[in-house]
């Protein structure tokens, strides 16, 4: 990050206290077109750029399209050393479990290892749990959108072309909601590098489905769903401070 600086002649600077990882990109797109979202040039990154977007009384981060385990916790890794507060993950997901509506929000509680970057970060076990007490926060917070929100386990896997349904299946026999890429491996850094990190997953599409795939809402759904995250964020960071 230092070499970042030198480089790109960078000026220090804090990032904002809570950073928002948007794994799928468009709705960031959408923000920035709109002029709600300003780039932050504070952030020495090779690989991403930052924006900056007021929510609900606090600066929020947003960085597009860390997509995968291994990227996410590359950038949150240098959110982390950078001076991020909280870090929350907000991806599209795949359906498990079959009484599960579409679309919905799933706040992850935890998450299966299916994965390799978080046996890089923890001794090998299933599963591990999402390290920070947020996720109580997010999910009241959330409930307020009009989504349908649950709580509970995901499988994080690192081969999307590979969610077999003998597979998915298996995994909704185990208590998982939904599919997604991120979760274990981000949850497993918070553990190691004392970090608080959460993901809520936007469950859109799902084998067998008859209605509409990949159907997140409006873009004025998904600034409601970073507005509730943001409200989340604040209760968390205002409960962290008087401990």
């Amino acid at each position: 990050m230092a070499d970042v600086r030198r480089m790109r002649q960078i000026a220090d600077g804090a990032v904002p206290p809570v950073c928002i990882l948007e794994f799928d990109g468009d709705l960031t797109d959408h923000l920035v077109r709109q002029g709600l979202a300003q780039p932050f040039p504070q952030w020495a990154c090779f690989h991403t750029t930052m924006f900056s977007i007021e929510l609900e009384g606090i600066t929020c981060g947003i960085i597009a399209r860390t997509i995968g385990g291994p990227y996410a916790v590359l950038i949150a890794e240098q959110l982390h050393a950078a001076g991020a507060s909280l870090i929350i993950g907000l991806t599209s997901a795949g359906r498990v479990a079959a009484d599960l509506p579409l679309p919905c929000l799933v706040v992850a509680t935890a998450a299966i290892r299916d994965e390799g970057t978080s046996y890089h970060y923890l001794p090998p076990a299933p599963e591990v749990a999402c390290p920070s007490t947020v996720v109580a926060q997010l999910a009241l917070a959330l409930a307020a959108t009009g989504w349908s929100v649950r709580s509970g386990k995901v499988w994080t896997t690192d081969a999307p072309y590979r969610e077999t349904e003998p597979q998915l299946a298996h995994w909704a026999e185990q208590g998982a909601l939904a599919v997604e890429m991120q979760a274990a491996s981000l949850f497993a850094f918070g553990h190691a590098r004392q970090a608080a990190v959460a993901t809520v997953a936007m469950v859109s599409n799902a084998i067998g489905h008859d209605g509409d795939q990949f159907n997140t809402g409006s873009m004025e759904d998904g600034l409601n769903v970073l507005k509730a995250i943001a409200r989340a964020a604040k209760s968390y960071l205002g409960a962290e401070a008087t401990r």
